[in-house]
């Protein structure tokens, strides 16, 4: 193992860590980091960690949280180290406040030997000598010596000896000569990664079988040999991202869960996985073009799931949305709207006519509308059941698009080619059939079936719902229209690049599949709306820390200067650092904000086909000054509430000091 000297300093450990509350706690430790020069901007970094945060909780259990990140205002691989009396809330699974909390910082550009250093600590919190050497350590110094790994920490008597990789006789038993591959991985690929391999190799060893794990994390891969993974009996995927290589392992039997069931229940996954080689008749490794087995993670609710099966559809779809949209725009502004109607350019192409590039820009980007719809139906399916679901996924969308049924079509027909396919991967055929299931029966039974469902079914009236929608859109006038520009502002607002934010997101970038040629669709106004909402929060932020300066702190001006540029290139998460550190100002001033910005657009009238770009796709936006006037409002409004509230604590502009490191120095360190 690496060298871990100067992870952590004595100063960067609290043995009496106060806080209760998540949030204070880790603003404690974030602070020794920076008084120590080991973080740039406390609330640049702490917002990193919030980010992370929302990801999924960081407690392990049994009294451990480990909040970690990767962050552009971290100067090298560090810990800082609280030890809690009275335990602090990370979520953990088993519900037991963390008594241990281990705040991992890592850069954005670390090196593999620091992130080695980082993996290799991760992995020695799945040993209980080494975190119950942890709880009885008597002194700051104590501590980082054992996390730098200057102090080997004895065994406590009663402490349960590490197993032995190599499985003893008796412990053989249940599973004989069970052989089994692994890959783990999580977000950031810091901790969880490897705290899961450990866990797996552990858990394995105790079971009497073998294992080989493959951890895709950011210290480095040591890919699995291609004889090792084919001399498995099964495999266990345990992954918060997609896996890398995957058709590596297709036709395994394969137990699919999140990183942290690994980490939390690893015995549990180990027997899976032998009941799954049982029920395939001893681990009968099958040859031929085998299926990739399916994804989905057994611990999370099925409503995470749907809402991760259809964002892969729309994350696949916006480039086309985004191409095929400015390509269509642009040929409207040099061609006029006229230019809809023109004859195909294939033979009719002059190269000194505008007519003629206009055309040209416009058939491209309808051609590129035509992809849209496919392709979420395909990604939504590729995202339940892996590539066997591809085809009848974007053949479904392409029905979908030819009965008229639009996006929402395109949703059906991707969930049904999704689930219907992982069905058909868990069939029991013979083995002479699991040859040629990926390539004929399960494309071949799959697209029929959806095609069916598509035309026959459910087709028409998803069709008539869709005709609704786009009437409705269309005909959104006065109080309405303002009403679902405000309710759009509010979602964009509220959590700043979350759920809320990228549901009102996706409403309006599928909602642009609907406006066809018309240059004054009511989805064109939509789409506007939410980009003017997701401007003003990083705009009002940044405005706020011009005009009342002494309300923020020192790292708060900074950030705000980028976020004049976050907020112009309409990214709404620019707002965060901001709101991580006052969130109850924050948070309600950029919803007014937000919502006047969308209100307004809608009242207006203002356009817009590009799903993104801010001022940049000025442009393209129909009635750019009044656009650019709903915006200006929606920022001005945004600051002046947060300086009002912010004004309203007790000696606000006083007592508010230039860093709250500063404030603090170095007391309790």
């Amino acid at each position: 193992m690496s060298d871990t000297s100067g992870l952590t300093t004595p100063a960067l450990v609290d043995l009496h860590l106060a806080p209760t509350d998540k949030g204070e706690a880790l603003r404690s430790l974030a602070q020794r980091l920076v008084a120590e020069g080991r973080v740039t901007d406390l609330d640049g970094f702490l917002a990193d960690v919030a980010a992370r945060e929302a990801q999924a909780p960081t407690g392990m259990g049994d009294g451990i949280g480990i909040p970690h990140c990767r962050s552009a205002h971290v100067t090298r691989p560090s810990l800082a180290f609280g030890r809690s009396t009275r335990g602090v809330d990370f979520d953990a699974p088993d519900g037991r406040p963390a008594d241990l909390v281990f705040m991992i910082a890592a850069p954005a550009g670390a090196d593999d030997t620091h992130l080695q250093i980082l993996a290799a600590l991760a992995r020695r919190l799945m040993d209980p000598a080494f975190t119950g050497a942890l709880r009885d350590a008597g002194s700051p110094g104590a501590v980082a010596a054992l996390i730098n790994g200057e102090e080997v920490p004895a065994v406590a008597p009663e402490a349960a000896p590490v197993p032995s990789p190599a499985p003893a006789p008796e412990a053989a038993a249940p599973h004989g000569e069970l052989r089994l591959v692994a890959v783990t991985s999580c977000p950031t690929g810091i901790a969880h990664t490897y705290m899961a391999a450990k866990a797996l190799e552990l858990a394995a060893a105790r079971a009497g079988a073998r294992i080989e794990v493959e951890t895709q994390g950011s210290a480095g891969t040591t890919v699995l040999a291609p004889e090792v993974i084919a001399a498995a009996d099964a495999v266990i995927l345990a992954h918060d991202v997609e896996v890398r290589d995957r058709a590596r392992f297709a036709g395994k039997p394969t137990v699919d869960v999140g990183v942290k069931a690994a980490v939390n229940r690893a015995d549990d996954l180990i027997a899976q996985a032998a009941g799954l080689v049982a029920e395939y008749g001893g681990g009968t490794r099958p040859t031929g073009a085998p299926v990739p087995g399916p994804r989905t993670p057994a611990d999370e609710h099925w409503a995470q799931r749907l809402r991760k099966y259809l964002m892969t559809g729309v994350s696949y779809m916006i480039p086309f949305v985004a191409a095929g949209g400015l390509l269509i725009a642009l040929a409207f502004a040099v061609g006029g709207y006229q230019i809809a109607s023109a004859p195909s350019v294939l033979g009719h192409f002059d190269w000194t006519s505008s007519h003629s590039w206009a055309a040209m820009l416009f058939q491209t980007g309808k051609a590129s509308f035509g992809f849209l719809v496919p392709i979420l139906s395909g990604y939504i399916a590729w995202a339940i059941a892996d590539r066997a679901a591809l085809a009848a996924g974007i053949a479904g969308g392409a029905v979908s698009v030819a009965v008229g049924a639009g996006f929402l079509g395109g949703i059906v027909s991707g969930l049904a080619a999704g689930f219907l396919v992982l069905w058909m991967i868990r069939w029991n055929v013979p083995r002479a059939v699991r040859g040629i299931m990926p390539v004929v029966v399960i494309p071949l039974v799959s697209v029929a079936v959806v095609g069916f469902l598509m035309f026959v079914v459910v087709g028409s009236p998803i069709a008539s719902a869709m005709n609704g929608l786009t009437d409705w859109l269309n005909g959104l006038s006065g109080s309405n229209a303002i009403l679902l520009g405000a309710l759009l502002g509010a979602m964009m607002a509220f959590d700043m690049g979350g759920p809320l934010n990228k549901v009102a997101y996706t409403f309006a970038a599928g909602a642009l599949t609907t406006a066809g040629t018309t240059p004054d669709a009511g989805s064109l106004k939509v789409m506007a709306a939410v980009m003017a909402a997701g401007m003003t929060p990083p705009l009002g932020m940044a405005l706020a820390t011009v005009v009342r300066r002494k309300l923020f702190t020192a790292e708060e001006r900074e950030n705000g200067k980028a976020a004049w540029v976050l907020g112009a290139s309409f990214i709404t998460e620019g707002a965060i650092p901001f709101a991580a550190a006052d969130p109850l100002r924050v948070i309600p001033a950029s919803i007014v904000g937000s919502m006047t910005a969308g209100g307004l657009v809608m009242a207006f009238g203002s356009t817009l086909r590009a799903p993104h770009g801010g001022i940049w796709v000025l442009p393209l936006i129909g009635s750019p000054v009044l656009y650019l006037l709903a915006v200006v409002a929606g920022t001005v409004l945004t600051a002046a509430v947060v300086v009002l509230l912010k004004g309203m604590r007790k000696g606000a502009a006083a007592e508010v000091p230039e860093s709250p490191v500063a404030e603090k120095g170095l007391a309790g360190v």
